[in-house]
């Protein structure tokens, strides 16, 4: 064990399986009162309770912990885990007192105490620091931190006294205006026809289940902008048993964000989430380990139990009243969570024989529909042939999709048609069932890649369109490495730290790739969302993620920006059990949700011109010709295919994935196809220059210094390279700063332009990192970590100034707001704001 770790450098222990362990101590309490109460502890998997004065047992939440550090001196991630947790207020009169702890989780009752803390005045812990260490610490911090300062909030009081508080952009609940539908390729209110984007989180986390704290996590949501919230998590086990307590869980969250005006999507089908046992009737031949990666699409039985979660989740009668299927707050409902035919996972690797022989037998029946018989089918394939064909039983096997795109043969069409039949069947079918059963609410089918978007991507897109919306997920990665690196940032794993505005490689010292996720296409006139995006730890780059999102999320006209994830309500490093790639409360992700909420709800961004509308023959996409308009295109195919405007685009030519930084593009997949109308790019997209300005002339991006600046009348700022940038002067404002990278934006919040508004938001940022963070070289893979580091949240103290280029800027007054958005102190006129140091927020009033 590290005993550096703990307080005293020793610790208390319990671990038996037979009988639960207790400790007692006996405390002189100075003076009658109340006292905080922190425990330093075993926040894994561990139960621990403590009574004072042979009172009741009472139980701390100890997931919940924070400052957490594992102990394992070999460095394992299993349970030897030590963090601080505050088990509340209690009231303790004077004199000599007894506090006894017990041990008693399901895990061998395991546990160990390293120290406790009763507190008359408020307690911050400071990992294995006693108090009389804290000075001394302090100023080695300080020394060590001189050019960061802690992000460190504190309990947000949440009243009318914030600088910002954007609650007022939801209704009074939601469903107020009725449901949200489809209609034009938007999402609007039912009842008034008002248009509505949704600036939306992943969350909130499995572990708030307490109503009052869900309540405050609402308002706290609604604070910042929120106004969806993707609840992503099944209601049953591994073996797909349903578990009542997840069901109340969900429902408790959907009424809970409706007070705050934030509607809710229910996503409760992953096949991660379930490994079928050997005995299970509507999934044989699984053994326990394997996921039922495509088997939802095929298999009856299964779908047949599927149905019986959303049947369980919709129409169980409430506690308070009511059912979630008659709840205008639901606004949709997902089919299936990252699954699909053309994705790598459907393998006959994955799948066990007896789902394979069900699906090789559909496309036996389907190939003798079309060929009149098996063996003509054949024929008809020539030399094609798998070794799980057996004709004579009416199966017929699957041509692995390496094979299939890249050869592209009849027996390859025929696979990608019936695949596409089968996975667009089971949508239509699904959303009948869904209709039947009473839901009046939208319905999107899935939101995977492919494992060729520019071959099968359109035939997914295709599979969608029975669903109101179309959904897509995408992340924005930094080459993380190391065991489970997928889901966890750990000590030893390895990085780089990659510029989304430079469109940086995928790996170091790669070339440039065009691809972000934040790059939209409308299909058939549907609404767009992206339900899982976000910018992944520990990239110093991460802060350009929120204006990137709102900007070209409103240039684009996207739907909903759904922000991947709420792990915790607090500002935690690290909120739950591993430190993941994607938390969201993090100083440049949620601290920058004020100013960037409102630029894409509001559309202070206006849409761009529609520079690409394609026509794509249905019958082509099954004969695998693909699609010209391809968002991971490479530069090799940028530089040989040109496509002038106006012209058929030809088979292999590649349209300019930057056209998606000027302005928006619209596909329609039917049986006719047509023409391609092609805008001139050449005055929007300078490749010799490295810069792309929209259609609308109010975003420009130079993604050779990193650089994106914003001048729209009610919204301008820039984010990126701000020192290289020297001085950025827009329509009103007027930037400089030596931060090598920072974010700065200013809002108008009374509707008016800024060069006329009488209350503006002005935000600002630079980078994050983990107290405590350290890293070293590594070579080509960019930086190894060596300490991923703890709470607090640091960030990098800010400079520069900020100056409103108005007749009237004396006449307005910056006050500098704290970091949950309150006032503290005037800093001067509007004519040239001094950016302090440690201030985000500032409120420009006349």
């Amino acid at each position: 064990m590290k005993k550096e770790f703990f307080t005293g450098g020793d610790f208390l222990s319990h671990f038996d399986e037979k009988k639960e362990g207790t400790a007692e101590y006996e405390v002189e309490v100075p003076a009658s009162g109340k006292y905080e109460f922190w425990i330093h502890a075993n926040p894994v998997k561990s139960k621990l309770s403590y009574r004072i004065d042979g009172g009741e047992w009472t139980e701390i939440d100890t997931e919940k912990s924070e400052q957490s550090h594992n102990v394992a001196a070999d460095g394992k991630p299993d349970l030897r885990f030590i963090g601080w947790m505050k088990a509340g207020q209690v009231q303790l009169e004077r004199g000599k007192r007894t506090v006894a702890f017990r041990f008693h989780g399901p895990l061998q009752n395991h546990g160990y105490l390293d120290c406790f803390v009763l507190s008359s005045e408020p307690f911050r812990p400071r990992g294995a620091l006693r108090l009389e260490q804290y000075e001394a610490a302090a100023k080695q911090w300080a020394e060590e931190n001189k050019n960061w300062f802690p992000f460190e909030p504190g309990p947000d009081r949440l009243d009318a006294s914030a600088g910002f508080d954007l609650r007022w952009l939801n209704e009074s609940v939601a469903g107020e205006q009725g449901r949200i539908v489809a209609r034009d390729g938007r999402f609007v209110h039912e009842k008034s026809g008002a248009p509505v984007r949704f600036w939306a989180v992943n969350g909130p986390p499995h572990s708030l289940t307490d109503p009052a704290e869900l309540d405050r996590c609402g308002r706290m949501l609604a604070k910042y902008g929120v106004n969806m919230v993707r609840i992503h998590g099944g209601i049953y086990d591994e073996g797909g048993r349903i578990q009542p307590d997840k069901v109340e869980h969900k429902a408790a969250i959907v009424a809970s964000m409706k007070r705050h005006g934030i509607y809710s999507l229910l996503s409760i089908y992953f096949p991660l989430w379930l490994r079928p046992k050997p005995d299970t009737p509507w999934l044989k031949g699984y053994d326990g380990q394997k996921h039922p990666f495509a088997a939802l699409y095929f298999n009856p039985d299964f779908q047949e139990q599927y149905r019986t979660w959303w049947k369980t989740l919709l129409l169980t009668e409430l506690p308070g009243g009511g059912r979630l299927i008659d709840d205008p707050a639901l606004a949709a409902l997902e089919i299936i969570n990252e699954d699909s035919y053309f994705f790598w996972t459907f393998d006959a690797r994955n799948l066990p024989e007896p789902q394979l022989e069900i699906i090789e037998k559909q496309f036996g029946d389907w190939l003798a529909k079309k060929y009149g018989s098996l063996e003509a089918a054949q024929k008809a394939f020539g030399n094609k042939t798998t070794p799980r064909d057996a004709p004579r039983q009416g199966r017929m096997g699957f041509r692995n999709w390496w094979a299939a795109f890249t050869e592209k043969s009849q027996r390859d069409q025929d696979q990608a048609a019936f695949l596409l039949e089968s996975q667009r069947g089971f949508y239509e079918s699904t959303i009948n069932f869904l209709r039947q059963l009473g839901y009046k609410g939208m319905i999107t089918c899935s939101n995977w890649t492919t494992a060729n978007n520019q071959i099968l991507g359109p035939l997914e897109k295709y599979s969608y369109l029975p669903g109101d919306f179309l959904d897509r997920h995408g992340y924005f990665s930094c080459y993380h490495r190391g065991d489970n690196a997928a889901w966890s940032i750990r000590n030893g794993h390895t990085y780089f730290d990659r510029s989304a505005l430079r469109f940086d490689g995928e790996q170091p010292g790669k070339p440039k790739s065009f691809v972000h996720p934040a790059m939209d296409v409308e299909y058939n006139g549907k609404p767009s969302m992206i339900s899982e995006t976000t910018f992944n730890r520990p990239n110093r780059y991460r802060g350009e993620a929120p204006l990137f999102y709102a900007a070209y999320g409103a240039l684009q006209g996207s739907d909903a920006i759904v922000h991947f994830a709420l792990d915790g309500d607090q500002w935690s490093v690290k909120p739950q059990f591993f430190m993941q790639p994607w938390t969201l409360m993090a100083p440049t992700q949620m601290g920058q949700f004020p100013a960037t909420a409102l630029i894409f709800r509001q559309g202070l961004v206006r849409e761009g011109d529609v520079l690409v509308r394609l026509r794509l023959k249905l019958d082509d996409l099954t004969a695998l010709k693909g699609s010209p308009l391809v968002q991971d295109a490479s530069f090799d195919e940028l530089r040989a295919h040109d496509v002038p405007k106006g012209t058929t685009i030809e088979p292999n030519q590649v349209i300019d994935p930057l056209v998606h930084m000027a302005g928006r593009a619209k596909v329609v997949i039917d049986a006719e196809g047509g023409p391609a109308e092609l805008a001139d790019l050449s005055k929007l997209i300078d490749r010799s220059r490295r810069t792309v300005v929209s259609s609308t002339g109010e975003l420009k991006l130079d993604y050779d210094k990193g650089l994106l600046t914003i001048d729209a009348p009610c919204a301008q700022g820039a984010s990126g390279a701000l020192a290289a940038a020297g001085a950025i002067t827009l329509g009103t404002l007027k930037i400089e700063s030596p931060m090598e990278l920072g974010h700065i934006a200013a809002v108008s919040l009374d509707g008016r332009p800024l060069a006329q508004s009488s209350r503006i938001l002005l935000q600002v940022m630079s980078e994050e990192r983990a107290d405590g963070f350290r890293t070293e070289p590594a070579g080509g893979e960019g930086k190894r970590i060596i300490d991923i580091g703890h709470d607090p949240w640091m960030v990098r103290r800010i400079s520069g100034t900020v100056s409103l280029r108005r007749g009237d800027a004396d006449e307005l007054t910056a006050v500098a707001l704290d970091l949950n958005g309150y006032p503290v102190k005037p800093v001067g006129k509007a004519a040239r704001i001094a950016l302090e140091p440690t201030t985000v927020y500032y409120l420009i009033t006349k």
